[in-house]
Order: structure tokens, then sequence, then C-alpha cells
């Protein structure tokens, strides 16, 4: 028996075609769902018995303590090896204070050590290093992503291709540089200016931020525009403050890196009374006995650990533009 199409509502047609529409699509999305879930180790159909589950559920869990065990073990052990005997480390290394904890460590390790002078080097480095690589990171995303010169592909090229040069074969460049400053020529050696200006040139830290800007909302960026605002406006006024999750992620990128260098500042910081913590540290280890020792790697580490947890929920957010766009 056929139905005459012609005598019934256009708008009833219309409908059926939608809800079609809408019924296949669920039906695609719901079958490209179940492949997803059938591209594991075991398939949806195994995943409902119990066997699979608990056995699931047990490797999962086993693996979780694995990773935790290689993170965090040489974590709590130093630790516990900072307030422990130098008898009591090397014969019991594994053991919670089989004779008591001495806490007495960690205040001979700052004192006798005199670990707050290297530590205020450490954090006038990394903080210098921080500042550098923010200016030169923003400013650069915002003038390629934002500006858009007229060879902008061209130098977004060339930034990404220092990426490729190793870092110890700019080394010598960059100490010839530092030692004597093109155009006023005067030496940076033995200064912390050497120390975190080149941390400025981070090509890594450009892409990310120029990856960033480009997917601002255009609608907001323009409607600045429209509004007078003029390119210094733009970027401290509306693209700054849309970008804080990525300008927290830098920032440890920054802080970290500056905080565990090594042979950079260990080049260009000759003298003892001026160099950061991870340089001064293995120096002081063949004079120091190993619970000192321990006791002052602790503090040396307990910033860094202590930066990264308060800034850990940047590299969690997912969009750092919630609000920015409405309606």
């Amino acid at each position: 028996m056929s139905v005459d199409i012609s005598s019934r509502p256009m708008v009833d047609v219309e409908a059926e075609a939608v809800a079609g529409a809408v019924g296949a699509g669920g039906s695609r999305r719901a079958r490209r769902r179940t492949e997803a879930e059938s591209r594991g180790f075991t398939s949806a159909f195994d995943r409902r018995r119990s066997t699979i589950r608990w056995a699931r559920r047990a490797v999962q869990t086993l693996l979780l303590v694995f990773l935790l065990i290689g993170a965090l073990g040489p974590l709590l052990w130093l630790a516990k090896s900072a307030v422990t005997p130098t008898q009591d480390t090397l014969r019991h290394p594994l053991s919670i204070w089989p004779h008591g904890a001495d806490w007495v460590n960690l205040k001979t390790a700052w004192v006798d050590l005199g670990l707050g002078r290297y530590f205020v080097n450490t954090l006038i480095i990394a903080f210098g290093s921080w500042a550098t690589q923010m200016i030169v990171a923003t400013t650069a995303g915002y003038a390629l992503s934002i500006l858009k010169p007229r060879y902008g592909r061209i130098l977004y090229a060339a930034v990404l291709a220092t990426m490729f040069v190793p870092t110890v074969v700019l080394l010598v460049p960059l100490y010839l540089t530092v030692l004597n400053m093109p155009l006023v020529h005067v030496s940076l050696v033995n200064t912390f200016w050497a120390a975190f200006l080149p941390a400025g040139a981070s090509a890594f830290n450009v892409a990310i931020m120029k990856r960033f800007f480009d997917n601002l909302p255009a609608e907001i960026i323009e409607a600045a525009r429209v509004d007078g605002a003029g390119d210094f406006r733009l970027f401290w006024s509306i693209v700054l403050p849309m970008s804080r999750p990525v300008l927290g992620v830098v920032s440890v990128f920054a802080v970290l890196a500056a905080w565990k260098d090594f042979i950079w500042p260990l080049i260009v910081l000759p003298d003892p009374s001026k160099q950061p913590l991870s340089v001064r540290l293995p120096a002081l280890s063949q004079v120091t006995e190993l619970d000192i020792f321990l006791a002052a790697l602790l503090i040396s580490t307990t910033i860094p650990i202590v930066f990264f947890l308060i800034f850990q929920r940047f590299f969690l957010r997912s969009g750092g533009l919630d609000g920015a766009v409405k309606g």
C-alpha cells in the first residue's frame, strides 16, 4: 500500500526527516563508542564477567602501586635518610629510624653548609630566568599569533628550527657572547645576568604561547579593537588575563628548569659565593657527612616540589577561557 507524501503536511515530513537524521547520527555515535570500547585488551562483553572485571582491577591497582613506588619511593627514602644518622643509613638503608631520628641534621645542613646564601642565589637565578622567559615568550607569541607580521610564518619557522639544535652545541657561542657582550663590550661572567638571560631564548615556550593565543576567541579580540584598544592594551588587558593557564604552565617549566640547571651556572659563575644549590651541593658532597648532605638535598628539593604542587592544576585544566565568552 503506497502513501501519498504530497498529501501530508510539509511540517510533518520535515520533522520526520530531522528525527531520522538525529537518529542516524545517534546510532553512528553509539556505534563508534562501542567500537572504541572494544579496542582494548578485553571487549565490552568480557568486562561484564566478574573474573575479568576483578582481574582488570587487580592489574590496574598493581600498576598504580608500581608507579607510586617508582615516583615517590626515592623522595620518601631521601626524606627518611635526611634525618637518619649516617651509620644507620649505611647498615640499614631501608629501615625506618632503627635508632631514632636525628632532626638536628636539617639545622646543621642549613647553618654549617651555608645553604641560606646558595638558596638565595638559586631564587635570584630562578626568578630572573622566569621573568626573562615570560617576557620573551608572551611578546613573541603575541606578535606571531595576534599581530601577524608580514613574514610571521618565516620567523616562526626559524624559531622552531632552533629547537633541533642541541643545547651542548650552544654552550661555547653563549659563553663567548656573555664574555664580551656585543655593542656594549661588557663581560657578564660571574654575574647573575649571565646565568638567567640566555634562558629567554626558549623556542619551546614561544611555540606553546603562540598555539594558545591562536585558540583565543577572535570575537573578543575584534571587539576590543573596535572599542579602540591598541596593541599594548589588547595584550595587557585582554590576551594575558585569558592566558593564565598557559602562563602557569610556562612558569612551572621555567622555574624547574632554572632550579635544576647545572652546566651553565657552573660555567658562568666561577665564584662559589654566587653559585646556586645545583652547583654547590655536588662540590660539598666530598667534604660533608652523608646524613648532613642528604639533609641538604632534602632542603634543596622541597621548594620545587611545593611549587609544582601549587601550580599543578594548570596542567590538569583543559581550558582556560571559562566565562570569557557568554551568550
